[in-house]
């Protein structure tokens, strides 16, 4: 049976993973919380959306990521943002300050001005910028921990990629397209901005690598070379 090293930092590393998770587990709520009030007070909150071209629509590029029009809209994304923005906080706490402010305004800038002229609102712009920069930084890093969430979120939500392309009506493809582009721009300058995890070590690493045998001692370490064995450095 092996023992992991004291070096290990599996308890830091599951208190990291549950505080990423209740960050975005609150940010869910809210928007949760944003949708229950506009439907009991009777606010029709898409307005808050990125209008593109109209100077007032400018507000959106702040507020259209809180808004989702219906319910179902929001239960599409809310299972996509825990996995997704959890993987982004846990995996890379330095980039995650930067990549989130890009995405989110970045997408409403870029809808603003080059999307149709209506209005753009949901998180789905934050999901796929997430998933795109969780997944090509992991390809870009090529360490344990990002290989291993970028073919999570690869094998979860690989077919995210489609949403990029203009396929049905009523659904914003320009803040998928510009979330997507801006999300592998990041990946592209933040690649090195969080340090690789410690290789964990286990305790028989450490050990010497020649161990005495308890009942021959080093008796075989003594014994001749066989005059036809062929030499160590031939290749077969």
């Amino acid at each position: 049976m092996l023992s992991i090293s004291s070096t290990s930092s599996s308890p830091h590393d599951a208190y990291r993973l549950k505080h990423s998770f209740f960050i975005v587990l609150g940010f869910t709520l809210v928007l949760w919380c944003i949708k229950l009030a506009g439907y009991l007070l009777d606010i029709y909150l898409p307005i808050l959306g990125v209008n593109p071209g109209h100077f007032f629509g400018l507000t959106g590029v702040f507020s259209a990521p809180l808004i989702h029009g219906s319910f179902e809209h929001l239960i599409a994304n809310t299972p996509a943002l825990l996995v997704l923005g959890t993987a982004l906080l846990y995996g890379y706490p330095r980039s995650w300050w930067i990549v989130l402010p890009v995405v989110w305004f970045g997408t409403g800038l870029g809808v603003w001005l080059t999307a149709r002229p209506v209005f753009h609102f949901g998180a789905s712009g934050l999901t796929y910028g997430f998933m795109f920069f969780i997944f090509i930084v992991g390809i870009l890093r090529r360490d344990r921990q990002a290989i291993a969430l970028s073919l999570l979120v690869f094998f979860l939500y690989g077919t995210m990629i489609w949403g990029i392309f203009p396929h049905q009506p009523g659904v914003s493809f320009e803040s998928h397209l510009w979330g997507a582009a801006l999300g592998a721009l990041c990946a592209l300058l933040l690649r090195k901005r969080d340090p690789a995890p410690p290789i964990k070590r286990y305790k028989w690493e450490d050990e010497a690598d020649y161990v005495e045998d308890p009942v021959i001692g080093d008796v075989w370490s003594q014994l001749p070379e066989r005059e036809d064995a062929e030499p160590k450095d031939r290749i077969k």
